[in-house]
Protein backbone atom coordinates (compact mmCIF):
# COMPACT_ATOMS: atom_id res chain seq x y z
CA UNK A 1 0.00 0.00 0.00
CA UNK A 2 1.05 3.85 -0.76
CA UNK A 3 0.86 5.75 1.67
CA UNK A 4 -1.56 8.56 0.35
CA UNK A 5 -0.54 11.10 2.63
CA UNK A 6 2.75 11.14 3.94
CA UNK A 7 4.18 13.07 6.87
CA UNK A 8 4.94 16.81 5.43
CA UNK A 9 8.16 18.31 6.47
CA UNK A 10 8.23 21.30 8.75
CA UNK A 11 9.91 23.39 6.03
CA UNK A 12 6.43 22.73 4.25
CA UNK A 13 4.22 23.71 6.53
CA UNK A 14 2.33 27.00 6.60
CA UNK A 15 1.64 29.06 9.62
CA UNK A 16 -1.47 27.74 10.61
CA UNK A 17 -0.35 24.20 10.35
CA UNK A 18 3.09 25.14 11.53
CA UNK A 19 0.68 26.76 14.54
CA UNK A 20 -1.52 24.17 15.34
CA UNK A 21 1.71 21.05 14.72
CA UNK A 22 2.98 22.71 17.85
CA UNK A 23 -0.44 21.96 19.88
CA UNK A 24 -0.04 18.93 19.37
CA UNK A 25 3.56 18.41 20.28
CA UNK A 26 3.36 20.70 23.23
CA UNK A 27 0.43 18.44 24.71
CA UNK A 28 0.49 15.04 26.11
CA UNK A 29 0.45 13.54 23.25
CA UNK A 30 4.19 15.39 22.84
CA UNK A 31 4.75 14.51 18.76
CA UNK A 32 2.72 14.65 15.54
CA UNK A 33 1.72 11.22 15.40
CA UNK A 34 0.60 9.23 12.18
CA UNK A 35 -3.10 9.84 12.78
CA UNK A 36 -2.20 13.95 12.34
CA UNK A 37 0.19 13.77 9.15
CA UNK A 38 -2.82 13.21 7.20
CA UNK A 39 -5.11 15.43 9.26
CA UNK A 40 -2.42 18.40 9.13
CA UNK A 41 -3.45 19.45 5.58
CA UNK A 42 -6.32 20.59 6.58
CA UNK A 43 -5.32 22.27 9.93
CA UNK A 44 -8.73 23.63 11.63
CA UNK A 45 -10.11 20.07 11.27
CA UNK A 46 -6.93 18.99 12.59
CA UNK A 47 -7.08 21.43 15.76
CA UNK A 48 -10.84 20.05 16.44
CA UNK A 49 -9.97 16.44 16.34
CA UNK A 50 -7.25 16.64 18.30
CA UNK A 51 -8.99 18.28 21.21
CA UNK A 52 -11.32 16.16 21.29
CA UNK A 53 -9.05 13.20 21.09
CA UNK A 54 -7.09 14.70 23.77
CA UNK A 55 -10.27 15.13 25.97
CA UNK A 56 -11.42 11.17 25.14
CA UNK A 57 -7.60 9.64 24.72
CA UNK A 58 -6.09 11.31 28.41
CA UNK A 59 -9.39 12.32 30.30
CA UNK A 60 -12.74 10.36 29.83
CA UNK A 61 -14.92 9.63 32.43
CA UNK A 62 -14.06 5.64 31.93
CA UNK A 63 -10.68 6.32 32.88
CA UNK A 64 -7.38 5.00 30.89
CA UNK A 65 -7.68 1.37 31.11
CA UNK A 66 -10.84 1.08 29.53
CA UNK A 67 -10.52 3.79 27.10
CA UNK A 68 -7.88 1.74 25.71
CA UNK A 69 -9.74 -1.36 25.02
CA UNK A 70 -12.44 0.35 23.87
CA UNK A 71 -10.07 1.86 21.00
CA UNK A 72 -8.51 -1.43 20.54
CA UNK A 73 -12.37 -2.94 19.88
CA UNK A 74 -12.83 0.32 17.61
CA UNK A 75 -9.08 -0.25 15.52
CA UNK A 76 -10.12 -4.26 14.75
CA UNK A 77 -13.40 -3.12 13.61
CA UNK A 78 -12.24 -0.85 11.59
CA UNK A 79 -9.04 -2.78 10.15
CA UNK A 80 -6.93 0.18 11.57
CA UNK A 81 -3.05 -0.84 11.80
CA UNK A 82 -1.87 2.44 13.03
CA UNK A 83 -4.39 2.80 16.52
CA UNK A 84 -3.73 -1.23 16.73
CA UNK A 85 0.53 -0.40 16.66
CA UNK A 86 -0.21 2.31 18.97
CA UNK A 87 -2.34 1.16 21.50
CA UNK A 88 -2.30 -2.58 21.75
CA UNK A 89 1.27 -1.96 23.78
CA UNK A 90 -0.63 0.94 26.21
CA UNK A 91 -3.95 -1.34 26.56
CA UNK A 92 -1.27 -4.04 28.09
CA UNK A 93 0.69 -1.17 30.13
CA UNK A 94 -2.65 -0.34 31.72
CA UNK A 95 -3.78 -3.95 32.97
CA UNK A 96 -6.08 -5.15 29.82
CA UNK A 97 -5.02 -8.92 29.70
CA UNK A 98 -2.70 -9.99 26.96
CA UNK A 99 -5.06 -12.91 26.13
CA UNK A 100 -7.51 -10.42 26.06
CA UNK A 101 -5.57 -8.19 23.61
CA UNK A 102 -5.23 -11.33 21.35
CA UNK A 103 -8.67 -12.66 21.35
CA UNK A 104 -9.35 -9.08 19.96
CA UNK A 105 -6.84 -9.02 17.21
CA UNK A 106 -8.37 -12.68 16.20
CA UNK A 107 -11.81 -11.28 16.53
CA UNK A 108 -12.95 -13.59 18.99
CA UNK A 109 -14.91 -12.90 21.99
CA UNK A 110 -12.34 -12.16 24.94
CA UNK A 111 -12.21 -14.55 27.91
CA UNK A 112 -9.69 -12.76 29.85
CA UNK A 113 -11.74 -9.74 30.95
CA UNK A 114 -12.89 -8.01 34.31
CA UNK A 115 -16.81 -7.17 34.54
CA UNK A 116 -16.31 -3.58 33.44
CA UNK A 117 -13.76 -4.51 30.85
CA UNK A 118 -16.34 -6.62 29.50
CA UNK A 119 -19.19 -4.58 29.55
CA UNK A 120 -16.97 -1.89 27.58
CA UNK A 121 -16.20 -4.32 24.95
CA UNK A 122 -20.26 -5.62 24.50
CA UNK A 123 -21.22 -2.03 24.28
CA UNK A 124 -18.53 -1.63 21.12
CA UNK A 125 -19.14 -4.33 19.62
CA UNK A 126 -22.73 -3.90 19.82
CA UNK A 127 -22.76 -0.16 18.56
CA UNK A 128 -19.86 -1.16 15.73
CA UNK A 129 -21.53 -4.78 14.69
CA UNK A 130 -25.45 -3.05 15.08
CA UNK A 131 -25.19 0.45 14.95
CA UNK A 132 -26.99 0.45 18.04
CA UNK A 133 -27.19 0.00 21.45
CA UNK A 134 -29.74 -3.12 23.41
CA UNK A 135 -31.62 -1.40 25.98
CA UNK A 136 -29.72 -4.17 28.42
CA UNK A 137 -26.58 -3.02 27.56
CA UNK A 138 -27.53 0.90 27.56
CA UNK A 139 -29.09 0.25 31.12
CA UNK A 140 -25.82 -1.79 32.49
CA UNK A 141 -23.48 0.72 30.93
CA UNK A 142 -25.28 3.55 32.77
CA UNK A 143 -25.38 1.88 36.01
CA UNK A 144 -21.35 1.47 35.66
CA UNK A 145 -20.32 4.87 34.25
CA UNK A 146 -23.19 6.92 34.93
CA UNK A 147 -24.50 8.95 31.37
CA UNK A 148 -21.19 11.11 31.44
CA UNK A 149 -19.56 7.99 31.22
CA UNK A 150 -21.59 6.77 28.57
CA UNK A 151 -21.33 9.75 26.29
CA UNK A 152 -17.25 9.14 26.81
CA UNK A 153 -17.57 5.59 25.76
CA UNK A 154 -19.62 6.67 22.60
CA UNK A 155 -17.14 9.81 21.81
CA UNK A 156 -14.07 7.35 21.85
CA UNK A 157 -16.20 4.61 19.09
CA UNK A 158 -16.76 7.80 17.25
CA UNK A 159 -13.57 10.02 17.02
CA UNK A 160 -11.23 6.57 16.82
CA UNK A 161 -13.52 5.23 13.74
CA UNK A 162 -13.12 8.70 12.31
CA UNK A 163 -9.19 8.35 12.61
CA UNK A 164 -9.25 5.25 11.36
CA UNK A 165 -11.42 5.90 8.26
CA UNK A 166 -8.91 9.46 7.74
CA UNK A 167 -5.72 6.80 7.77
CA UNK A 168 -7.60 3.83 5.88
CA UNK A 169 -8.01 6.30 3.22
CA UNK A 170 -4.98 7.99 3.26
CA UNK A 171 -3.04 4.45 3.49
CA UNK A 172 -1.25 5.47 6.32
CA UNK A 173 1.28 2.96 7.21
CA UNK A 174 1.87 1.79 10.84
CA UNK A 175 4.61 2.79 12.96
CA UNK A 176 6.93 0.27 14.60
CA UNK A 177 5.86 -1.72 17.14
CA UNK A 178 5.66 -5.13 19.07
CA UNK A 179 2.15 -5.19 18.45
CA UNK A 180 0.72 -5.93 14.94
CA UNK A 181 -2.96 -5.89 13.88
CA UNK A 182 -4.02 -9.20 11.91
CA UNK A 183 -4.73 -8.52 8.50
CA UNK A 184 -8.25 -9.48 7.41
CA UNK A 185 -7.33 -12.32 5.87
CA UNK A 186 -5.43 -13.82 8.33
CA UNK A 187 -8.66 -14.55 10.38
Amino acid sequence: MNNRMPALAEHEWNDAQRELAQEIINGPRGALLPPFEPLLRSPELMAHAQRLGEYLRYRSAIGTRLSELAILVTARHWGQPVEWAIHAPIAAQQGIAQAAIDDINHDREPTDLQDDERLVWCFCRELHQTRRVSDETWQQAVAAFDEKGVMDLVGLNGYYAFLSMVMNAAQTPAPPSPARLLPEGAL
